[in-house]
């Protein structure tokens, strides 16, 4: 057993001393399987370790992550990880899997050529060793390298009894894992948009009325996006992304987070739906009250009072937070349209469709008086 460090000042390596990045990735060249069982991960150390495996061209893979179905996963975490075991398994060599059965929080490495063992790292680091980011610059992590042949086949027995079906299960079959929502910071930049607190979301939500209209995200597939001109009327008539549709100045692009909330004639004309012109309050379920009201001949436009970009900012910029999509600073220089929203994203985030809920209460407005309070929950 030889023992691998960290190096920060004023604890740095010394002479003949490996830091475990340096095994890893080392030892990584020198193999062609990995298997590794550890705690948590990283957005970066995922793509670092995508990139270990594609440059040292490892044939099999396996990623497995203990903690996360106890605590639940950040979102941006969880979608780069079903995204990397997507690939991973349409290219036949591997997957990553979640720990089901208990919270796991050991760090095993697992490193093998032409089915031969080579060694072992077991210590104290998860996958975010592998690259430094800001978040473990100053974490001192110390780890064992095995190389005796007993000591790596039980390590590799053990990572062999996790990967198995109850105690773990690929994250691409795991449909009830809870999701840290990052944080829409994109909202942040609308004063009109106030956040509110759990408890005020679940007080609303026990008020809530049989009063409900489900309201379509109307979006295109990835091929009609990729697609380009062929498909441009199926893209040009979702109601979130009329970003891309002619701009109203030919000097101006139409800002990404604009959007222009279309509601069918078969909802607007049902009794109940909010009338014309009319403002009343939305409760957002991740947490947000602004104004909003619905516009337009048959009171078709459903939108936010006073800020034209702030229902976008609310819907996209969660799609960013989660890390789904970027923002596109000017969308008429997108000529592939990379911003558009599509329907594999929302099949990804899980929601399809805002709810529009009336409930009981109302609130005081200084400019509008009496107004009724709605829920509208993404989902």
């Amino acid at each position: 057993m030889t023992l691998l460090y960290s190096t920060i000042p004023p604890l740095k390596t010394t002479p003949g001393q490996e830091t475990i990045n340096d095994a890893f990735h080392r030892l990584a060249k020198e193999s062609d399987e990995i298997s590794v069982a550890v705690g948590y991960i990283s957005r970066l150390s995922l793509a670092e370790l995508d990139d270990v495996v594609e440059t040292s061209n490892i044939s099999r893979v396996t990623l497995t992550i203990g903690m996360y179905s106890a605590e639940g996963m950040p979102e941006r975490s969880y979608h780069d990880a079903r995204a990397l075991n997507r690939k991973w398994q349409s290219k036949g060599i591997g997957e990553i899997r979640l720990v089901r059965s208990f919270a796991f929080h050991g760090k095993l490495y697992y490193f093998a050529s032409n089915n031969q063992p080579i060694a072992v790292i077991n210590g104290s680091a998860n996958l975010g060793v592998i690259k430094t980011e800001a978040s473990n610059l100053r974490q001192y992590e110390v780890a064992s390298l095995v190389e005796n042949m007993t000591e790596i086949f039980s390590t590799k027995a053990l990572i062999d009894k996790i990967n198995a079906s109850p105690i773990s299960e690929n994250i691409g079959e795991i449909t009830d894992l809870k999701l840290i929502r990052e944080t829409n910071f994109d909202l942040g930049k609308s004063d009109l948009a106030e956040p509110v607190t759990k408890e005020d979301i679940d007080i609303y939500r026990k008020h809530q009325t049989a009063l409900t209209f489900l309201l379509p995200l109307k979006v295109p597939t990835e091929a009609e996006r990729i697609a380009g001109t062929g498909s441009k009327d199926s893209c040009m008539k979702s109601n979130i992304n009329v970003c891309y549709a002619a701009p109203r100045s030919a000097r101006k692009s139409r800002d990404w987070y604009e959007i222009q909330f279309t509601v069918d004639k078969e909802i607007t004309t049902q009794p109940g739906y909010p009338q014309k012109n009319v403002p009343f309050i939305v409760i957002t379920d991740d947490g947000y009250r602004f104004k909003a009201h619905t516009t337009s001949d048959g009171n078709k436009q459903f939108n936010a009072v006073g800020d034209e970009l702030l229902l976008g900012r609310w819907l996209k910029g969660r799609l960013v937070a989660a890390g789904l999509v970027s923002p596109v600073n000017d969308t008429m220089k997108d000529t592939e349209r990379k911003g558009m929203i599509t329907r594999e994203m929302l099949d990804e985030y899980g929601c399809h469709h805002l709810r529009l809920t009336k409930t009981d209460k109302t609130v005081e407005d200084p400019e509008d008086g009496t107004l009724d309070v709605w829920t509208l929950f993404f989902e």
